[in-house]
């Protein structure tokens, strides 16, 4: 039986010191097919370790369900770790941040105003010790002492920067033990003593997080863990973009440098990310610190291994740091060649309310309500929504307000649009044309704050809704289950094509490309506004022409030989083509 322990200064695995050479991967952020090929080019970068998240969320989209099925298959992807010979650490949180919609955290937790998130509530408490029983019975089986992978499991996550509930830590460690789990646990703080502080409880072994003067911040990790080994836990080697910003990059040499100075200390390390991958479909999160900024589609990290699996500069840079400290494979990545480039014609098959309309129904129309219900009163959690109500006839324009906007609602009156409101402006208005009729509004959740204070906030529009300051009421709402109306888009029969016809929002749109073989795809959304697109059902997630983003990740495995089907749900305008590219486009950087 393998053994693997904290010594004074060292990890051991039987008693033999050893060091971590980790990298982050996240499994729903990888095509299923693809795991194996992240994977090893983990190891052929000189990596022994791979260390993932476990996201609560995704797993259970709703109470009483957990999903472990295709991208969640958990124990799939660690059997995989195994047999390229690698050890792995998990961190199952409950919270993951990540950039993740909500940091992991299911909606509907978070949408009950009793319920206390990361502190001693018992509601949410019972919650999680339910979601960790679940966690720990696919774990616990493949720790290392029986004959597994895992030899790390991490609770909570950078819990100094949120709270400081040593009770709340404590019963995470009980449930933890209890569930079998006797592999040493950790936590994580970025190296400030006040963090380092609140953020852990006697029986942890304390890791940290940061990108830069490591020698520093392990000196400032060390105060607070004066034995055992040392560990950077999160060594931030990019970083991850927002809609309206630029694309991240980080300069090769500096990270090599500090990687080499990291291991000349003797450390362990986890590299995040060694791999980003994506947040297919409506995954990725955001972040509020007075200004709403929605991450993007794309998880690229500008880690060593890009979004589509391609080793970069910083690959070769970081293997031959690690090269120094012991031995790395002899196999490596083979050069990328470019993706197929095609263009096809996109036609539209059914404008988004209709589709809507189809497959659901209106609900509400209470007449003394003055605020819609919020995407959490629906128990919808992600997505769009549509909104309507009904305003008398006005010879003058008026003003429409709202009390907030979560996160942004295009608005059409009488059939006309009128504007949008974007939360990211702080919109709280805008003037409505003179005339009256229907007042539909599409509301969009573009992700759910997933760091700080603002973690669990509802969605919707918030508050009473007026119209030249009356309140208006009787609000009916229809939620828009994208990933439905996209499965049923890809069956539906369309007309002819008109060439350079554009697409007039909202919309379902349709196109048909032929492939000689599957392949990894670059869908260029330059032409486009704003909306998501599917190939063969597969999610590939939002795009929107705000950027930095101008290209779509396919991956391989979601394609076909032959036929392929991609859809496009554009909520404003796009040109009535759709082009795949040989190469990604990230977008503008500071540089």
């Amino acid at each position: 039986m393998t053994t693997f322990t904290i010594g004074e200064h060292d990890f051991l695995e039987d008693d033999r010191p050893v060091r971590l050479l980790s990298g982050a991967l996240h499994y729903p952020r990888i095509h299923p097919g693809l795991w194996r090929d992240r994977i090893v080019k983990a190891r052929q970068m000189g990596l022994n370790t791979i260390e993932t998240y476990v996201f609560w969320n995704e797993h259970a989209p709703r109470p009483g369900v957990f999903d472990t099925s295709g991208p969640l298959d958990l124990v799939g992807f660690l059997r995989l770790v195994q047999e390229e010979g690698m050890r792995a650490i998990v961190r199952p949180g409950p919270f993951v941040c990540a950039e993740w919609d909500n940091g992991g955290l299911p909606a509907w937790l978070t949408a009950d105003p009793q319920v206390g998130i990361r502190r001693s509530e018992p509601r949410y408490l019972a919650a999680v010790t339910e979601y960790l029983r679940t966690v720990y019975a696919l774990i616990a089986p493949l720790q290392v002492q029986h004959g597994g992978p895992v030899v790390l499991v991490q609770i909570e996550n950078e819990y100094g920067a949120y709270g400081g509930d040593s009770d709340y830590l404590r019963t995470l460690v009980d449930v933890t033990r209890e569930c079998g789990i006797t592999v040493p646990l950790t936590s994580i703080d970025q190296p400030q003593p006040q963090m380092l502080e609140r953020g852990s409880v006697p029986g942890l072994l304390r890791t940290a997080s940061f990108g830069t003067r490591a020698v520093e911040r392990l000196a400032t990790l060390r105060t607070f863990q004066p034995t055992g080994p040392l560990m950077c836990a999160e060594f931030w080697c990019g970083w991850f973009d927002q809609w309206g910003a630029h694309h991240h990059v980080t300069d090769p040499e500096v990270g090599a440098s500090e990687l080499d100075a990291l291991l000349a200390a003797g450390a362990s390390v986890n590299v995040y990310m060694v791999h980003g991958g994506t947040s297919f479909g409506l995954t990725s999160g955001a972040n509020d610190k007075g200004v709403y900024q929605p991450t993007l589609t794309s998880y690229d990290y500008d880690a060593p291994i890009d979004e589509a699996g391609h080793p970069t500069a910083k690959f070769w840079r970081f293997r031959e740091v690690i090269s120094r400290y012991g031995p790395v494979p002899a196999d490596v990545p083979q050069e990328a060649a470019p993706a197929p480039a095609l263009t096809v014609p996109l036609v539209a098959v059914q404008g988004l309310r209709d589709a809507a309309e189809s497959v659901g129904e209106w609900a509400g129309g209470d007449p003394e309500r003055p605020s819609p219900p919020t995407f959490d009163e629906l128990a919808h959690w992600r997505g769009l929504m549509l909104l309507r109500a009904t305003l008398e006839p006005s010879d003058v324009p008026r003003v429409l307000e709202v009390a907030e906007i979560r996160d942004r609602a295009q608005v059409w009156l009488d059939g006309r649009p009128v504007g949008v409101l974007a939360r990211d402006h702080h919109d709280r208005s805008l003037v409505l044309p003179a005339g009256g009729g229907e007042l539909v509004l599409l509301v969009e959740d573009q992700g759910r704050v997933n760091y700080g204070p603002r973690l669990g906030e509802v969605k919707g529009v918030l508050g009473p809704v007026r119209v030249g300051g009356a309140p208006v009421t009787g609000w009916q709402a229809l939620p828009v289950p994208v990933d439905e109306l996209a499965a049923r888009t890809a069956g539906e029969p369309v007309g002819q094509p008109e060439a350079s016809a554009l697409l007039a929002g909202p919309v379902l749109a349709r196109a048909t490309f032929e492939l000689d073989e599957p392949a990894d795809l670059f869908l260029d959304t330059g032409d486009w506004g704003k909306g998501m697109a599917w190939v063969n059902g597969w999610p590939l997630g939002r795009y929107w022409s705000r950027g930095p983003q101008r290209t779509l990740y396919v991956p391989g495995p979601a394609t076909a030989a032959g036929r392929n089907v991609l859809v496009v749900l554009e909520t404003t305008s796009a040109r009535a083509w759709a082009r795949f590219v040989p190469r990604p486009d990230l977008g503008h950087t500071e540089v």
